[in-house]
């Protein structure tokens, strides 16, 4: 007979029931809850405090019944009332079943409607008080409430629902507003209230902030509107205080941290310049010279190389912009010093690319380049391991394969990260550990360049270099913008230049119009089929995010070598293979795209020397959306594009942002002037609170757990907001 799974008391502390998972926690429905936290993101009762309402609706003015018939269609009211009747309409023909309720005060009666709910039956006791919000709409001479939230008034028991500021959450399937309001009441009731204050009361009384229990609980159930903003403010401040302290705890261990000296002499620094641009030129086929912004960025590395501190720099310019020959000098000039250089590819496919293309800089300064990747065959992948123990491998280029305990290096001096944003500083982290007992350099690249403002928040920690400066034999990609019935012309185009021996990309948004599908598959699946008959018989492949890596890295190099015409994907190609024979990019559903990403999808033709194209297809009549399409279609400088970015999106995450490698802010905004004050008064208070080895002086516990285990983790620790 099997043993009965011993049950774990539920903690009577308040403190320990923070960290408690949701389904030993003691809360009503906590099996319910777990399932949902999995989808939500909240696994532990601190987690539920700490999942936010996304807005909050004013329920909090009485009206009387017979004062109702004054409002319009749609209005929001509240009503105290007592329940006259109850009854259940079967569906028929189609029809979906309703409970109507019957609802009156001394000054009239109103009916209220639930559609295919009838658990209300039950809910609702006749003779009962309760207290409804929600629409109201007329129907002759008779008013109804539509689908309205409720909650029945009885003894002590507060009301949540109806009749006050009703905090909005995010849901998911299976989970009822009303199920987490009451859930996170009670989570209040027994946690929040006494949630440990953290913040050194000299913060607190410089900074009017509210203490941390009184902005858990008026964040979920705010008195006042007042009320509410100051528990934002607090949190908000709280958010960007783990930011600050997390890039000034790193930079100041950094800055401490021995790295090794690479010095290269004016001569040889030369030399390696100069096999760089004969490899850039041969394979152009043209004369090229190195640009301004590529020159200064090599003399800054140069210099940072020198010092016995370790480099932390990112590079940031579009697609196209030159990092690559950037990132080869770094290596050649650590190879040159007898060290070894790593750089690490988010895909296999894009190691690949790496590997021919900084094999091709570096074959005149006598630099092999060793490819270390997880798709190798066993006994390729031993002699690459081998090499790169012995420090035989001088340069290496690999995906996550990199990382692994079983890769060791003899003297890893550089490490170069490309697509950062793919990255946690876990993951880089590791890599970095590989150099021993000693820091090794890093540069990070990144396609996507922050606005200036954002970027004087998220890259403090950072020395920053950017490439405006396009590198010569770039052509300008005409982009334009079309109706999706207006396409004949850009099929046509296709097809010529398909016969020319070019070729199409042809995006789809990750979400198609009214399905649920987030890894767009359908979209790409349907596009594909539609266009390979509509193109016949030009040959038509797909790439999605449902598709295993391994095919789809095969399905891009089927693309690449010619044995495909057009490529139809989702975002999944934004960083992709390189086609110089891609000459069309056709993205669909354009203004579901934000102006970054838009920018990185068009980058990925006119690669070449032969003119190319970019259609925005949209039919969209949103005024922001087509504000995006036209800044596209204007320019093509990726750095004046994330500006505009910045200044047409009001409010949320400017796209670019969620893929920097920045972690997500929950309550925070960088695109509210306030918030970034707040971001630089936080800066001011991180510098004071931290050592010049990084370390709280004095000690504070309380904030240092908070920022290690608590709500603030991975905000403090930099994780990433989108996965790898």
């Amino acid at each position: 007979m099997a043993k009965a799974t011993p049950q774990v008391p539920v903690p009577t502390d308040p403190v320990e029931l923070l960290s408690t998972p949701l389904a030993r926690s003691g809360l009503a429905a906590g099996a319910l809850l777990r399932r949902a936290g999995i989808r939500l993101g909240f696994y532990t009762v601190r987690d539920l405090l700490f999942h936010l309402p996304r807005r909050y609706d004013d329920l909090r003015e009485m009206r009387k019944l017979g004062d109702l018939f004054m409002e319009s269609d749609g209005s929001v009211i509240s009503v105290q009332a007592t329940v006259g009747d109850v009854r259940v309409e079967p569906g028929f023909r189609g029809r979906i079943q309703r409970t109507i309720a019957r609802l009156e005060d001394d000054s009239g009666s109103i009916e209220a409607t639930w559609f295919g709910r009838r658990f209300i039956e039950r809910r609702l006791p006749v003779g009962a008080e309760v207290v409804v919000s929600g629409k109201i709409k007329h129907f002759g001479r008779r008013l109804t409430f539509d689908n309205p939230e409720f909650q029945v008034v009885a003894g002590e028991t507060e009301v949540l629902h109806a009749g006050r500021i009703v905090p909005v959450y995010p849901l998911t399937g299976g989970l009822t507003a009303a199920r987490l309001r009451t859930a996170i009441r009670a989570a209040l009731d027994l946690a929040g209230r006494t949630y440990p204050e953290y913040l050194p009361e000299s913060i607190r009384t410089e900074e009017a902030l509210v203490p941390i229990a009184r902005a858990v609980e008026e964040a979920h159930y705010p008195e006042s509107f007042e009320g509410r903003d100051a528990a934002l403010r607090r949190l908000a401040f709280d958010e960007l205080l783990a930011l600050q302290v997390g890039m000034v705890q790193r930079r100041r261990q950094r800055v401490r941290a021995a790295a090794p000296v690479v010095t290269l002499e004016p001569a040889a620094n030369d030399a390696i310049r100069a096999v760089l641009v004969d490899a850039i030129g041969n394979r152009l086929g043209q004369p090229v010279d190195l640009t301004v912004d590529q020159i200064s960025s090599m003399d800054a590395i140069r210099d940072d190389l020198a010092r016995s501190t370790p480099m932390l720099r990112l590079l940031q310019g579009d697609v196209g912009s030159g990092k690559t020959a950037v990132a080869a000098y770094a290596l050649a000039a650590t190879a040159r010093a007898g060290l070894q250089g790593a750089l690490l590819a988010p895909t296999d496919l894009l190691a690949r690319q790496h590997l021919e293309t900084i094999s091709a800089l570096l074959e005149g300064v006598g630099v092999g380049v060793t490819l270390l990747a997880g798709s190798l065959k066993s006994d390729v992948k031993a002699k690459a391991l081998e090499a790169i123990a012995s420090g035989q491998a001088l340069v290496v280029v690999g995906t996550h394969a990199l990382i692994q305990e079983a890769v060791t290096f003899a003297d890893l001096g550089l490490v170069v990260i490309d697509e950062q944003h793919r990255f946690g500083v876990d993951q880089r982290g590791q890599l970095e550990a590989k150099a021993g007992g000693r820091s090794p350099h890093v540069l990070l690249m990144t396609a996507t360049p922050i606005p200036r403002t954002l970027g004087q928040v998220l890259y403090a920690d950072l020395d920053v270099s950017d490439l405006r400066t396009p590198p010569a034999g770039r052509v300008q990609i005409r982009t334009g913008r079309k109706r999706p019935t207006d396409l004949d012309g850009t099929w046509g185009r296709v097809r010529a230049e398909a016969a020319l021996g070019h070729r199409t990309f042809v995006v789809v948004p990750l979400i198609e119009e009214g399905a649920d599908d987030a890894d767009g598959a359908v979209a790409a699946e349907s596009e594909a089929v539609r266009l390979s008959a509509l193109l016949d018989p030009l040959r038509v492949g797909m790439v999605h995010g449902r598709m295993k890596a391994t095919e789809r890295d095969a399905e891009m190099s089927r693309f690449r070598d010619g044995e495909l015409d057009v490529l139809v994907g989702t975002t999944v190609i934004e960083v992709g293979v390189d086609v110089p024979a891609a000459t069309m990019m056709v993205i669909q559903g354009a203004d579901r795209f934000g102006l970054a990403q838009l920018h990185q999808l068009r980058g990925r033709v006119g690669r070449g020397s032969v003119e190319s194209f970019c259609v925005l297809v949209s039919d969209s009549p949103d005024e922001i959306a087509q504000a995006r399409l036209k800044a596209v279609t204007e320019t093509h400088d990726g750095f004046a594009l994330a500006e505009k970015d910045f200044e047409l999106r009001k409010e949320g995450d400017v796209l670019g942002l969620a893929q920097s490698g920045f972690p997500r802010l929950r309550v925070a905004s960088l695109q509210v002037a306030a918030h970034r004050e707040l971001a630089v008064r936080a800066r001011a208070h991180a510098e004071r609170l931290l050592d010049a080895d990084g370390r709280m002086i004095p000690p504070r516990p309380a904030l240092t757990a908070e920022l290690e285990t608590g709500w603030l983790r991975r905000v403090a620790a930099a994780e990433p907001s989108s996965g790898v």
